[in-house]
């Protein structure tokens, strides 16, 4: 999952950065509110790790900004010193998904972190995900469309599956390229862009099919239901 962090003290950044990293996520971290949310107003994250005391722009109002004027539900936990019941009850009550107090344990803190995920990203574990005529096989990486093999490589299957799985999201160009590619330097975005136009070529998104690939100005890409039909859903073989 792609992460964001939100701590100025640059030992506990660096540790929740390892564990996390350790953990299998990648972790995006940032010293200030201004540089974060600089960066949260043009990429998409799975959620978000923030402190509370921050040297420009405090961690509750980041979760302001984020939950009112931008309208993101993206995830958010907080790992904090505060500890009294009064500042714990007030960011859940405002949007926090999560509430970790200082010291920050490792085990603790990826075990809270996966079970926010569990809830709001689940991904169960199976060998098939079947949305309206699509149905994609995991273990062998085929898409059947209706029953009819279509050809995709590698890297757009992953893409494909990637945002049926995130149907309804608004994806930044980063986060597809982090979640398909890696954060690999050598590829660029415009790569994202190719990709997305051969699986909506090759899979035939279009409205009349259910279906339908969005983008974004300068942001990325949503994959719209359009005659609202099942959600998206993952079986055995």
């Amino acid at each position: 999952m792609r992460l964001g962090c939100l701590e100025d003290d640059t030992d506990t950044r660096e540790a929740v950065r390892s564990w996390l990293e350790a953990a299998g996520h990648d972790v995006h971290v940032f010293a200030s509110g201004r540089d974060f949310m600089r960066t949260a107003a043009r990429e998409s994250f799975d959620l978000f790790v923030l402190d509370s005391n921050l040297p420009d722009v405090s961690g509750p109002e980041v979760l302001h900004w984020l939950r009112t004027d931008r309208n993101d539900a993206t995830p958010v936990v907080f790992v904090t010193a505060r500890d009294a019941e009064e500042d714990i009850v007030a960011q859940l009550t405002a949007g926090a998904d999560d509430y970790i107090v200082k010291p920050v344990r490792r085990a603790e803190l990826i075990a809270r972190i996966d079970a926010v995920l569990r809830r709001t990203r689940p991904a169960p574990a199976s060998d098939a995900l079947e949305a309206g005529p699509y149905r994609f096989d995991l273990v062998h990486k085929r898409v059947h469309d209706d029953g009819e093999e279509i050809a995709l490589t590698d890297k757009e299957f992953d893409l494909a599956v990637f945002l049926f799985r995130n149907v309804g999201r608004l994806l930044s160009r980063g986060h597809l390229l982090e979640a398909v590619w890696g954060r690999n330097p050598s590829v660029a975005t415009r790569t994202v862009d190719t990709h997305v136009s051969r699986v909506r070529g090759k899979l035939k998104l279009r409205p009349d099919r259910g279906f339908r690939l969005v983008p974004t100005y300068n942001y990325g890409y949503r994959l719209e239901c359009t005659t609202d039909p099942e959600p998206p859903s993952f079986t055995g073989s």
